[in-house]
């Protein structure tokens, strides 16, 4: 295919290598001679290990020129990639001018042509960003979006240093569309990629990257404050952490990372506090560590203020022990819920057959009669009476067949804490989606 890549810094450079190696022809544009002036004699605009290979040979061929000629690009090429920086302002915000900028240049090209033009998104923006640049290009093009062009997002996950090696082998290629015929034809460009082409809505593929990032900042951070704890206590920090690289079931997977609810149970409030007590004892600061805990309570104000905002009186909660499958009403925010619920004057009904079989049993007797002797009675295994007994219903649990409740009672509010449907419905909402 024909593509114009506009910016040629570390994004718009690698991807006017790697496109044109892979046998699409690359028109880069920049406002840079001096970029321009390296690309047109066969050379990389940056330092990257086996880039300065791959555009000498691509320029040998005649795969790729630049110029500072927005029109000329544009006219030339069927794809338009925005690959310009994106940097913050001094009050934290993105600077987009750049970007903005670009965009009424396509569309002013776009004036003038005929053909239908693709414009993808590779620099990193905020969700709306795809929405906004589709607006300046129907203003200065005359045209309309996903009749006469279409605005694609297409985020890019190259490492400086390896980024050669992200683009060939990516863990996924993330495309961000409204337009089919758009999606199918980046997608084509990725199609020798040894990895999944995941189409997505425009705004998540906007935000992933800021969450991956932020994921990574989070990792060195925790590894970091772990690391000054072992100092302390004369321990092997790499030691330690190489340990904890080998869980691949939970410390490096897909697990814990689903939003939901706050966590409780009897080890992770214990253990985080008891790891932030030996921090304190040697007088050091962990700022992560020590803000897990509020940022958990903070979860379990959503849900409190998520309840207060539906004016109902009548609660109904379905789960009260911290984990589906276990009694174990330690340290449950679902408790914490119920005793809130209590103290401001609601009525509430719960249903968990766990909870209220060991009541029956003994196993939990104890605990229950010793701690929560006020919510013993209102635990049932009757999940259709709690149900019918209830205004709004709080999912802390996942229970089969729960989707039916709300098509049987449109007239109640559903707040699932767990994901249990991803049909949109007026009477339900997710705690965080």
């Amino acid at each position: 295919m024909r593509i114009s890549i506009f910016g040629l810094g570390y994004v718009g450079c690698v991807s006017l290598g790697c496109l044109a190696k892979n046998g699409h022809r690359v028109i880069g544009v920049d406002v840079s001679q001096t970029k321009i002036d390296l690309i047109n004699q066969g050379k990389p605009t940056i330092i990257e290990e086996g880039l300065d290979e791959i555009i000498r040979e691509v320029s040998s061929e005649r795969r790729i020129y630049a110029t500072a000629d927005p029109s000329e690009a544009v006219r030339n090429s069927e794809i338009s990639i925005i690959a310009v920086g994106t940097p913050s302002t001094k009050e934290g915000h993105l600077d987009l001018g750049t970007v903005y900028r670009v965009a009424d240049e396509i569309g002013e090209a776009l004036a003038q042509k005929e053909e239908f033009h693709i414009i993808v998104i590779r620099s990193t923006v905020l969700p709306g960003t795809n929405q906004k640049i589709g607006e300046i290009i129907e203003k200065s093009s005359g045209k309309c979006r996903n009749k006469d062009f279409a605005v694609v997002s297409n985020p890019e996950f190259l490492r400086e240093g390896f980024a050669l090696r992200d683009y060939y082998d990516p863990s996924v290629t993330v495309i961000g569309t409204d337009n089919e015929r758009a999606g199918d034809e980046i997608a084509a460009l990725y199609a020798d990629l040894p990895a999944p082409v995941q189409k997505v809505d425009i705004a998540v593929a906007e935000l992933i990257k800021y969450v991956n990032n932020a994921w990574h900042a989070l990792k060195i951070t925790f590894a970091n404050e772990i690391g000054n704890i072992c100092k302390g206590l004369q321990i092997d920090s790499h030691q330690v952490m190489d340990l904890f690289i080998m869980d691949h079931k939970l410390n490096l997977s897909a697990y814990y990372l689903k939003p939901g609810s706050a966590y409780g149970g009897s080890c992770l409030p214990k253990d985080l506090k008891g790891l932030g007590t030996i921090a304190h004892d040697h007088y050091l600061k962990t700022l992560v560590l020590e803000n897990i805990e509020n940022s958990n309570n903070y979860q379990k104000q959503v849900l409190m203020d998520m309840i207060v905002s539906t004016r109902k009186r009548k609660i109904g909660l379905i789960g009260l022990s911290f984990k589906a499958g276990t009694d174990d009403l330690r340290y449950s925010p679902f408790v914490e819920l119920a005793e809130y619920l209590l103290g401001k004057g609601y009525e509430i009904a719960i249903y968990d057959k766990n909870v209220n079989l060991s009541k029956l049993m003994g196993s939990n007797k104890e605990f229950i009669e010793s701690h929560i002797p006020y919510l013993s009675h209102l635990i049932t295994d009757d999940l259709d009476d709690v149900v019918a007994r209830s205004e709004t219903i709080v999912i802390a649990h996942k229970i089969a067949d729960i989707e039916h409740y709300m098509d049987q009672y449109p007239d109640k509010h559903f707040i699932d804490l767990v994901r249990v449907t991803n049909r949109r419905r007026h009477n339900y909402e997710g705690i965080c989606w």
